[in-house]
């Protein structure tokens, strides 16, 4: 019979890679009492079929972390547990076979080199010498990678379950967690049934969900919200071929194919375009190191291109076709942190084909985060919080899936947009601005208006990395903003009520900035952290005595209120999520008065309505309130209206706004406005993991509050002085174009890289905002230096600022 224990600090669900990561990372902590459960044998899920790729480079500096310390762990681990990893170094090679593709892995390979990371530009001759099995016709360029790898997964995976054994945790295998116990947010333990009968209890004071594609099933048993689906993913591994040796895993992504030697045999794996979802109707109770059926016709195209890529696959014959299920996520990023529907579950789950790559820094990670009750570093990419309710519906997964694996090979263009499982969330403008010619993107499952097509213009993107079909569209809606006066649909933005008897000094203690303002004040504030990093970049408007209203991009709505929610300790405040509640038009400008005064009797002067203050206006025959803010830099108001009348107040804003020139604009203009103004964009430029004052943003943290969570972080750093400073810069060729991850160089050497970058159409240049190291310098000192960007490996030079390069003194949207 299975003897488990009756308690446990932490119990873990799954034995695949990352369960094991997790309990053996966890154990390195001196954590104790760890229980991992597995429901049939450790590995038996995905991990044992992986392709066992281990590659250093990802997409932001913080994955590249995390990809980097698992390949270091995986080279120590056999020499700490007596298990053999397979894991070798031999180097990777991504083939461009468009000009597209080879401005993207070239941007790419000036990235890398901004986090660290040894890369090599080489052309298809050097290729060739690499891989002198490849066929190079076609091929534009490519990037090496020495330090990349490959390894045994099952083996990877036994060695960590090993490595947490040595140090004490109790690794069980054919014991199914059947059950939960649960206290309100809070799971108190487990209910566990063996294969041989035996049941049990184990109480908890915490659980982790690392249950790979059956994580969204033990998601909600758990009482939380893990979107992600099983889909069918092939390879096949060719007879042994006389003479094969070791070679660098290659990828040529625009064949949607990967190749790796194993062994002397040849492995060809695909990531298709449009994929296969599985087990929708659940996965089946025995499955356990399980193959689902062949599907060739599926899978020819791509054997047919690879064929003609590596001509010694069409002699050697197939030894084995393969298709085994992975899980897959509605956005191709891991879930990672403390779920937000409870408080003690937690969640390592879904990783998008790159399980084996990311599970040693996933594991590391989570298991600090556990430790130290806050995220170790920008973990924002993976964390859980970033789902958004809904996309834990079945259906919305199912759809979404069929693109999501193909996405990981597909061409990252930059504002590429999801194609599949579209229209679940819409403003109440949303058919009035299509009947504008409004061309949607996604956020958050919202439907937004990203730019607008003129009359005839295809609606829709034409994707490239350099100025795409819209760049003169936004040009002119850019030009609305400065000179005369644009609106765009801001109904997405979350809105959270916070209310209560405590609700002022509530919002004290979690913002940095004082809330103890009149009635109809805005006040710009950040949650902060212990580290005085930033969590959250929002907006507070007093709406009375005891109610405030919280404004949040639409991405981070529950994540910040979450952090409320996990602050609020007894307090008598209620939060409430009211952002469907009300559609907001941003009327902004310089003629953006002229506007509001031709709609409603109420007074728009100065004096009348001063800049940081809302209040109720009519407009038409409604009702508004009109909160005169920006994040554009210009005069304007931020118009709140109730669901009911957001038509009427649409229309009669477009009634009077044509005598004034009134453009339509959409989210891609109010983000090159916002750049160009430096204004910070949360999730880029400012993470909690960047200081407050570092970020440039000390104006809006009170110097005299007694306590808020962050105070003794921001004294430090006030006293000690910044190590990092935020940037602005402008390309001094117009040409080129800014997104964010270049190199930044100073005086010839990397410092850093864009957090975030855009066009700026006023400005006339690309403009980016990052950081530059700056310990023991004076801002003159850093502004005396020689800047450039990488963009692609071509250096551009560039003026820096530390001022707001457009309207540095903000007379403009004061006035």
């Amino acid at each position: 019979m299975v003897d488990l224990p009756q308690k446990a600090r932490v119990v873990i669900i799954g034995g695949g890679v990352v369960g094991c990561s997790v309990a053996y990372h966890l154990t390195k902590l001196g954590w104790r009492d760890v229980v991992l459960l597995e429901r049939k044998q450790l590995t038996s899920g995905t991990t044992w079929h992986a392709a066992g790729l281990i590659a250093q480079l990802r997409a932001t500096a913080n994955m590249t972390k995390l990809a980097k310390y698992s390949q270091e762990l995986y080279g120590n681990l056999e020499e700490e547990t007596g298990v053999a990893t397979g894991f070798k170094r031999v180097g990777s090679i991504t083939v461009a076979l468009t000009e597209e593709r080879r401005e993207e892995i070239y941007r790419q390979a000036a990235m890398a080199r901004a986090f660290g990371v040894d890369v090599e530009e080489i052309s298809a001759a050097e290729v060739q010498a690499k891989y002198p099995h490849l066929n190079i016709e076609g091929v534009k360029g490519a990037v090496y990678l020495d330090k990349d790898g490959q390894g045994d997964p099952a083996n990877i995976a036994l060695a960590l379950a090993k490595g947490a054994r040595q140090s004490g945790a109790v690794i069980k295998e054919r014991v199914k967690v059947s059950g939960v116990a649960r206290s309100g947010q809070r799971i108190t333990g487990v209910d566990w049934q063996a294969e041989d009968g035996g049941a049990g209890h184990i109480e908890a004071e915490m659980v982790v969900n690392c249950a790979g594609m059956w994580g969204h099933e033990v998601g909600r048993m758990l009482g939380t919200n893990v979107p992600l689906q099983a889909c069918e993913h092939f390879y096949i591994v060719s007879e042994p071929i006389e003479g094969l040796s070791q070679l660098p895993v290659l990828r040529v992504p625009d064949e949607c194919a990967y190749y790796k030697e194993d062994a002397g045999k040849m492995m060809l794996g695909a990531f298709e375009p449009t994929s296969k979802p599985w087990g929708m109707q659940g996965i089946p109770e025995d499955f356990e190191f399980d193959q689902l059926p062949e599907d060739f016709d599926h899978f020819e195209p791509i054997l047919e291109w690879a064929v003609n890529r590596m001509p010694m696959l069409g002699e050697a014959g197939i030894h084995t076709f393969f298709n085994g299920p992975e899980s897959f996520t509605p956005d191709d990023a891991y879930h990672l942190g403390r779920c937000p529907e409870m408080e003690n579950v937690w969640v390592a789950a879904g990783f998008n084909s790159v399980g084996i790559q990311s599970a040693g820094g996933a594991g590391m990670a989570l298991a600090q985060w556990m430790e130290d009750g806050a995220k170790p570093f920008d973990l924002g990419d993976v964390d859980i919080a970033r789902m958004q309710p809904f996309q834990g519906n079945k259906r919305y997964l199912v759809e979404r899936s069929t693109e999501t694996l193909g996405l990981l090979y597909a061409d990252h263009y930059p504002y590429r947009q999801k194609a599949t499982a579209r229209g679940v969330r819409r403003s109440p403008f949303h058919v009035q601005l299509l009947e504008q010619g409004a061309v949607m993107g996604e956020a958050a499952g919202w439907e937004r208006a990203n730019w607008f097509a003129e009359p005839g213009q295809e609606r829709e993107y034409d994707y490239s990395w350099g100025r795409q079909n819209w760049f003169d569209n936004a040009a002119v809606e850019h030009a609305a903003i400065r000179g005369g006066v644009g609106m765009y649909d801001m109904s997405s933005f979350g809105k959270l009520r916070v209310e209560g008897p405590e609700a002022e000094g509530f919002l004290n203690h979690v913002c940095g900035a004082d809330m103890s303002v009149p009635v109809g004040k805005i006040v710009y504030t950040q949650f902060l952290n212990d580290r005085g990093g930033i969590e959250a970049d929002v907006t507070a408007t007093r709406l009375s005595e005891t109610a405030y209203l919280v404004v949040t991009p639409a991405a981070t709505r529950l994540a910040d209120e979450t952090w409320l929610r996990r602050h609020l300790g007894g307090r008598m405040v209620v939060i409430t999520d009211v952002t469907a509640g009300e559609g907001v038009l941003a009327v902004m400008g310089p003629r953006a008065r002229e506007v509001m005064q031709a709609v409603s009797p109420d007074d728009f002067s100065n004096a009348g309505h001063p800049f940081g203050h809302a209040r109720q206006v009519e407009i038409g025959m409604g009702l508004a309130r009109a909160h005169r803010v920006s994040y554009v830099g210009e005069l304007g108001w931020e118009i709140y209206v109730s669901a009911d009348m957001c038509g009427h107040v649409f229309e009669t804003l477009m009634e009077a706004g044509a005598a004034h020139d009134l453009t339509l604009c959409g989210m891609h203009v109010m983000d090159s406005c916002r750049i160009e103004k430096g204004f910070r964009h949360f999730g880029h430029d400012i993470t909690c993991e960047d200081h407050v004052l570092e970020a440039g943003l000390g104006f809006a943290v009170s110097k005299t509050k007694p306590d808020f969570i962050g105070r003794a972080a921001v004294e430090r750093k006030r006293d000690e002085g910044l190590r990092h400073r935020m940037v602005q810069f402008r390309l001094s060729d117009p040409e080129p174009m800014l997104y964010h991850n270049e190199p930044i160089l100073r005086d010839g050497q990397i410092v850093g890289y864009l957090s975030s970058g855009n066009y700026g159409h006023h400005l006339g240049g690309a403009i980016g905002l990052g950081y530059v190291p700056c310990e023991g310098e004076s801002a003159a000192e850093v502004l005396a230096s020689s800047y450039e960007i990488d963009v692609a490996g071509t250096r551009v030079m560039a003026e820096a600022s530390l001022k707001p390069m457009y309207d540095p003194s903000s007379e403009r949207m004061r006035g």
